[in-house]
């Protein structure tokens, strides 16, 4: 520690990933994991074991756009060349999309300021080959204006007890979500949220509930009730993993 820690670079990486055959982002002894399989490519580049901070937990299944995480190293490497060092030792799932060099106070979980997540739904009525592990299909019609009408009752301040997995270590479940967006693409539904924080499997579990409105087990205007009641029995089913993606984190 001391002057040696003083001296370490700080660098910040952008990430991007196809969670599927992954059991997360997190290190763990039995599954392959991203956060492992990054620390092992850093060490095969710096010859260093390092410790990779991220912004925060993606689930098994989950993928990644933009990902952000950070660590120190006493390494060399023209920070230009970073990511193609890194990139060079990774699986072709796993893609370091930028480096930075940062300062040294930068934390990329305890300075991030909010996130974009988005989930992805195919609403055809057959389904896809190519894109199945990378959206969720719903195959009943779903009515996408009613859905947009419920998810602008998730925007502000609100406790999301009743949209949090039960075992969720997070004692306080009040989040702000500034924004919401559903576009439909096609035959392709994408919900969005942006806020300062998400609890364990809430996105699934707003995604699902805003899918409950679209197929008319719920009205839009039940939402705030939903809400209010804290009861995870009363909004809907958590939809599977592999149609959500980390967009972006911000700072």
């Amino acid at each position: 520690m001391g002057q040696k820690e003083e001296r370490k670079r700080n660098i910040k990486l952008t990430i991007e990933y196809d969670g599927k055959k992954f059991g997360g982002w997190q290190k763990q002894p039995t599954k392959l994991n991203i956060q492992g399989e990054i620390e092992q490519a850093i060490k095969a580049i710096t010859g260093e074991d390092i410790e990779l901070n991220a912004s925060g937990r993606t689930d098994s299944g989950v993928h990644s756009l933009g990902q952000v995480a950070n660590f120190k190293t006493n390494s060399n490497i023209e920070i230009e060349k970073f990511a193609i060092a890194i990139n060079s030792k990774l699986k072709k799932s796993i893609v370091i999309k930028k480096a930075e060099e940062v300062g040294k106070d930068f934390h990329a979980r305890y300075n991030c300021k909010g996130k974009k997540y988005r989930y992805i739904i195919n609403n055809s009525y057959q389904g896809t080959a190519i894109y199945r592990d990378l959206e969720c299909h719903i195959p009943q019609k779903l009515d996408v204006q009613k859905m947009k009408e419920a998810i602008k009752h998730f925007e502000g301040e609100h406790d999301f007890k009743a949209f949090r997995a039960s075992g969720t270590s997070s004692k306080n479940s009040v989040r702000n979500i500034y924004k919401t967006e559903i576009k439909q693409e096609g035959e392709r539904i994408i919900i969005e949220l942006t806020g300062n924080g998400f609890m364990y499997n809430m996105v699934r579990i707003i995604a699902g509930t805003i899918v409950d409105v679209g197929m008319g087990k719920i009205k839009p205007g039940d939402i705030p009730e939903i809400l209010k009641s804290k009861d995870r029995n009363k909004a809907g089913k958590t939809l599977p993993p592999h149609g959500l993606y980390l967009v972006e984190v911000y700072y």
